[in-house]
């Protein structure tokens, strides 16, 4: 308890405000690199995952990569291309760490939200003659934006965590104060930088939850509601 009394006095400490990084550049950076970064990335795959949704081809392989990134470790991938780019563009290897890392989360929330839609819905549209880009766009699209936002979400809270390890290649983010203190063995600093982190993580996570509930459309939440209700009685029965 002392312990963490302490981080929370080290993070409003006015010395935060000065020194080589000052905590609010400090914050400031690791969402730029967190925005950027997932930016990028978003750039990148959801063309390719409506792309795939929208044709069923490619289905595999964006399956494969989903669950290959997740056994690629962050710190390897990113000490690996600043040794490729060279230690003068290390902020450029972080990026495109950040941005490959961000990616597979991405990909699977644009396709698998295409993919969820119900087809009698795709069928209908169809029907009055819509165009393929029309069904993308007026029907795909939206219908599908809650998985993607989720998969957005999935990413940016990758990223953000992630960015962390730039301070062990630079002075930069909130690392920077994570690995100054283990050197200084400050470990008030290394929490209080962590909790900041942390409250980071969850206000990204909190803003996606709310985008991801406000794109779901009425009917699509109704539908939800009704089938939970659907659901309680016959799980009753199950249980009895």
């Amino acid at each position: 308890m002392n312990l963490f009394l302490e981080a929370i006095d080290w993070i409003f400490a006015p010395e935060r405000a000065t020194g080589a990084l000052p905590l609010r550049e400090a914050i400031s950076t690791h969402l730029l690199y967190t925005v950027v970064s997932v930016l990028i990335a978003a750039a990148i795959a959801i063309p390719a995952g409506w792309l795939i949704g929208h044709t069923g081809r490619g289905r595999g392989f964006a399956v494969a990569l989903a669950g290959a990134a997740r056994a690629v470790p962050s710190f390897g991938l990113v000490l690996l291309l600043v040794l490729v780019f060279g230690v003068l563009y290390k902020v450029e290897a972080s990026v495109t760490a950040f941005v490959l890392l961000a990616i597979p989360s991405i990909l699977a929330g644009a396709y698998a939200g295409l993919e969820a839609i119900d087809r009698r819905v795709i069928d209908g549209a169809r029907s009055v003659g819509m165009s393929p880009w029309q069904l993308l766009l007026k029907v795909e699209a939206p219908l599908g934006l809650p998985l993607l936002i989720g998969g957005l979400r999935s990413a940016s809270l990758q990223v953000v965590s992630t960015v962390t390890l730039m301070g062990y290649v630079g002075n930069w983010g909130l690392g920077f104060h994570i690995v100054q203190g283990i050197n200084l063995r400050t470990f008030e600093q290394i929490l209080g930088a962590a909790l900041v982190i942390v409250v980071l993580a969850v206000s990204l996570d909190a803003l996606f939850a709310i985008a991801e509930r406000v794109v779901t459309p009425k009917g699509v939440q109704a539908r939800r509601t009704r089938g939970r209700k659907e659901r309680r009685p016959s799980e009753r029965l199950a249980t009895s």
